[in-house]
């Protein structure tokens, strides 16, 4: 048993190792190379015997890892902001895509309440699909990525209804089979735990103990998240930290499963409560590793599930209903978005991204064939109808990325004509770290040209009468309409490290008179963007941290003058090694141990490390016979 783990594990591990990489090359994105590797390895996992289906709902807690680290990103205020997008907006499109998805299934031949049923499953989509690739491609602070997740978040919602709902459509001949299918089984089914709290209970019962259970992990995220943490980290070992947080997840992904709640929605909950704690950031940077890990297991079992036999037997059929469940959503799904102000490329990226069926239709599917309503003839149809939406997803990623998008940056070209370049400056982002530059300008009596992706961003600096334009700033064209021939300054404040990149790299070709001050997310991204010809590069937390050092010093005692002269040492030697390695460093072979940089790395780390603390020793030495620190 522990070699056949062994042998399974090591399958999925390497099945993803192989493929991402490569997708990746070709642009393709991870969620395609893992739906791809789990199509190749499909034939030795059957070869195997792996309960696909069942690993599937446990690599399933990937997608609630993914709910609760976003939770944690979003403030209270955030989400209330949000309500109207998440209940009006989701709200219609759960509503109308399930009454057009039954009306097609009437057509078809189905019972209105099967039909129903079936509504009600391809209403929802792919939470850890969508999600994850509006992430890797930086598009989910966009109009359109924002509108997306509402819906998503909604989706979530909409589950603990249709899970109460679906049992009231049973069919009488289905019924009757299953209990005398029941009658005849083997009797195991009665030994399994049933941990349900809501099991047997009155409506109004089930209501209170939902709402208990959501007050519990409200008050646990509160009141007890800092105390357990506290007490935890007394033992000062990292793994027990790490245990801790999944302890917290697991647990409250339980709980909500007990009464009958979607885990991943109670988990999002938790991670808005615990968004002000202070160790949110410890949480995400435990509990990321294991979300890639699940959900990149979760993304290979939906591509290792998809029956090829019955697929064949029924190909016209099956990749009928996909196309048309795509095509018929994202129609409903434009039209929802039009209704609540989304244009352009945004309008498309809401109806591309969420136009395959979810995750949560395998449990829907599942579970209305144990509640004997829909056949299970139908059923494998349906399954295998989820699982190749899901796979075409990506290539509805890759069609935005490359026709649509294209198409309406040359439209906006044409609207961004009226642009009035103000000077010499263009900032491309006006979010945390653009809108400080340009307020900093703007109080100096310089005027920018200020580009920006998010419309609902650009209204509210609208109302306080800062001039700025919506538009990609990665698009060339855009750019030129921005005045891009003729500025000075590009200040690169976008999100996406690759967009950085890419933005720097076409300006350094294209419009080499300009100086490019760009927004660096980590050491890193400063190579890559040195790389590419940038040459005024700011890591976006380099001086804040630099700032911290120079606080610790001064309460510890020193002036102000003598702790800058401290950290100014360090930040002088860190600047001439990054230059030093810059010009050793390769993108293509950023990763290889036998690089230039990683062997000029190797061999001159000890000498760095020597000359550094020298340094420091001279001027810690030189700051004491001045006088040391205030209390010196």
């Amino acid at each position: 048993m522990t070699a056949e783990f062994m042998f399974i594990t090591f399958t999925l591990f390497l099945a993803g190792v192989v493929a991402v990489p490569i997708a990746s090359k070709l642009g393709l994105g991870s969620v395609l190379g893992y739906l791809i590797a789990g199509i190749a390895v499909s034939p030795v996992l059957y070869w195997a015997g792996v309960d696909v289906i069942a690993l599937q709902h446990f690599a399933e807690f990937g997608v609630v890892m993914m709910l609760f680290l976003i939770g944690l990103e979003m403030q209270p205020r955030t989400l209330w902001d949000m309500r109207a997008r998440i209940f009006v907006m989701g709200g219609l499109q759960v509503t109308v895509t399930a009454a057009a998805v039954m009306g097609v299934a009437m057509l078809m031949g189905q019972p209105w309440s099967v039909a129903l049923a079936i509504g009600m499953v391809f209403a929802l989509s792919s939470t850890a699909i969508a999600t994850q690739t509006l992430n890797e491609k930086g598009l989910m602070r966009s109009d359109g990525g924002q509108a997306s997740f509402s819906v998503l978040l909604l989706q979530d919602i909409a589950v603990i209804p249709m899970l109460a709902f679906i049992p009231l459509l049973a069919l009488p001949d289905l019924s009757e089979a299953l209990h005398h299918a029941d009658d005849h089984g083997d009797g195991h089914g009665e030994a399994g735990l049933n941990l349900s709290l809501v099991d047997g209970l009155a409506g109004w019962q089930t209501a209170l103990v939902t709402l208990a259970a959501i007050g519990v992990v409200i008050l646990a995220g509160m009141y007890l998240t800092g105390p357990i943490f506290r007490f935890v980290s007394r033992a000062r070992l990292r793994e027990l930290f790490v245990t801790a947080a999944l302890m917290m997840v697991v647990g409250i992904a339980l709980l909500m499963t007990m009464v009958g709640l979607s885990p991943a929605l109670g988990t999002f909950l938790a991670g808005v409560v615990m968004a002000n704690s202070e160790y949110r950031h410890e949480l995400e940077s435990d509990i990321e590793p294991f979300k890639g890990i699940f959900l990149g297991v979760f993304f290979i079992t939906v591509g290792a599930s998809i029956d090829f036999a019955l697929l064949l037997e029924n190909l016209a059929l099956i990749l009928a209903l996909t196309i048309g469940l795509i095509v018929l959503k994202s129609f409903v799904l434009l039209v929802v978005g039009r209704a609540f102000r989304l244009s352009g490329g945004d309008k498309w990226l809401f109806g591309l991204g969420l136009a395959q069926a979810g995750e949560f239709g395998f449990v829907l599917v599942s579970f209305t064939v144990a509640s004997a309503v829909i056949p299970r003839e139908v059923a494998d149809i349906l399954l295998l109808v989820v699982a190749l939406s899901m796979l075409l997803t990506p290539a509805l990623f890759i069609l935005y990325d490359r026709v649509i998008a294209p198409r309406y940056s040359r439209d906006q070209q044409r609207e961004a004509d009226d642009i009035e370049a103000d000077g010499s400056i263009i900032i491309a982002g006006h979010g945390r770290f653009g809108g400080i530059v340009n307020r900093t300008l703007q109080a100096a009596g310089i005027k920018a040209t200020v580009v920006d992706y998010s419309d609902e961003q650009l209204k509210m600096l609208r109302q306080y009468g800062l001039r700025v334009y919506f538009g990609d700033a990665t698009r060339p064209d855009l750019l030129h309409a921005a005045g891009i021939d003729h500025a000075k300054i590009l200040v690169i404040a976008i999100d996406g490290k690759a967009s950085i990149t890419e933005l720097a790299r076409h300006v350094h070709e294209h419009h080499p008179h300009v100086h490019v001050v760009a927004r660096a997310i980590d050491r890193w991204h400063v190579y890559d963007l040195w790389s590419v010809g940038c040459r005024d590069i700011i890591r976006e937390t380099y001086d804040s941290s630099i700032r911290a050092t120079r606080s610790v010093f001064e309460a510890m005692g020193y002036p102000r003058d003598r702790a800058e002269r401290i950290v100014d040492v360090f930040e002088d030697f860190d600047r001439s090694m990054m230059l030093e390695l810059a010009e050793l460093y390769d993108p293509e072979a950023a990763n290889s141990e036998d690089s230039a940089y990683a062997a000029h790395v190797r061999q001159n780390m000890p000498t760095w490390e020597a000359e550094l603390n020298g340094r420091m020793r001279q001027v810690m030495d030189e700051v004491e016979a001045e006088g040391g620190t205030k209390q010196g």
